[in-house]
């Protein structure tokens, strides 16, 4: 496939994707979106013709035998992803899965051992706030010892949805604040501290109608310090991380969902003084798209494996045994 697009197709005209992945894939110069797949053909065709997309199909099976088709794109429920991703794999496509990966760990790990079957398709869990040069910059500064030794981090992602008909508040579809966000402060902590919490605690309110997490804190424990998160469901909308080390602490606000028409910052506090690093407009939707194309232009390794998405779903899994 050298010096050609990756042939995106998607699976269901969810929000997520018509809104923010489909526009970003577009942009993308790696990546092109040629088909699209719904439940219903009306839902596949009226977003095929509102995203500029030439093929609509009614079924996500007559998406998947198209040849034409180098990978997909999976925004479904979270209770579908694994299904989906195995059906998906089957046919030969590559796969860019939202997060979370699948519903537990057990299926995260039975996805990782299928996977070993089909050693030339690629598979990545979609965390795309990794892929901004904001995070980026942080972790090289956390690595070149910026704020001296990385000791703690503070993070908070909240937003405010009562609708029963939202999948995030369907329990049986994997709904819950964290599975939804919480996941994003479990997966930055490990990718800061770049190691696996050694113990779990955790603070879990359910919503008593839909028996979701709707208030849910945590504290991880690694060998080098801790990570403390809250996330919610039915909270003010707030989203913010503050690392801390033992020679100053770093600061980013909006940190999974910036703008990317507008410029980011980062705030820097050490014993040198404070400074604030500005970053130019990003997408990293897009972003996230082309380091995946290119794993599969090259045939290289996807930048964030399968078995960092197991081992995310092993420490959300441990939150939720400790929270019960």
């Amino acid at each position: 496939m050298a010096n050609e697009k990756v042939r995106f197709g998607i699976i269901s005209t969810a929000k997520i994707g018509v809104e923010k992945v489909i526009p970003a894939l577009q942009n993308s110069e790696l990546c092109e979106v040629v088909a699209i797949g719904s439940r219903h053909n009306d839902k596949a065709e009226k977003a095929a013709e509102k995203l500029g997309i030439a093929r609509a199909y009614g079924t996500y099976e007559e998406l998947l035998n198209d040849p034409d088709i180098d990978a997909v794109y999976i925004p479904l429920p979270n209770h579908l992803h694994l299904p989906w991703i195995l059906k998906s794999i089957k046919s030969g496509k590559h796969v860019l899965c939202e997060k979370p990966i699948t519903l537990n760990s057990e299926e995260a790990q039975r996805l990782l051992d299928e996977s070993k079957n089909y050693p030339d398709i690629k598979i990545m869990e979609a965390f795309m706030y990794r892929f901004h040069p904001r995070w980026k910059r942080m972790y090289e500064l956390i690595n070149k010892g910026e704020i001296g030794s990385l000791k703690t981090i503070h993070s908070f992602f909240s937003y405010y949805n009562d609708d029963p008909e939202n999948i995030r508040n369907i329990a049986e579809m994997g709904g819950g604040g964290l599975m939804d966000i919480g996941c994003y402060s479990i997966s930055l902590s490990r990718f800061l501290f770049g190691d696996e919490p050694k113990t779990v605690k955790g603070v879990m309110e359910k919503d008593s109608e839909f028996n979701t997490d709707r208030l849910t804190s945590g504290i991880l424990e690694f060998d080098s310090g801790t990570s403390v998160f809250t996330c919610s469901t039915q909270l003010y909308k707030d989203q913010f991380v503050i690392a801390y080390g033992t020679k100053g602490k770093i600061e980013m606000d909006w940190p999974f969902n910036p703008d990317p028409d507008q410029t980011t910052t980062l705030n820097i506090h050490s014993e040198n003084g404070s400074k604030t690093e500005e970053f130019p407009p990003s997408n990293h939707f897009t972003n996230q798209a082309d380091h995946f194309a290119q794993s599969i232009l090259k045939n290289t390794e996807v930048p964030t494996p399968l078995t960092d998405a197991v081992a995310n779903m092993y420490v959300i899994d441990r939150l939720r045994e400790d929270s019960a």
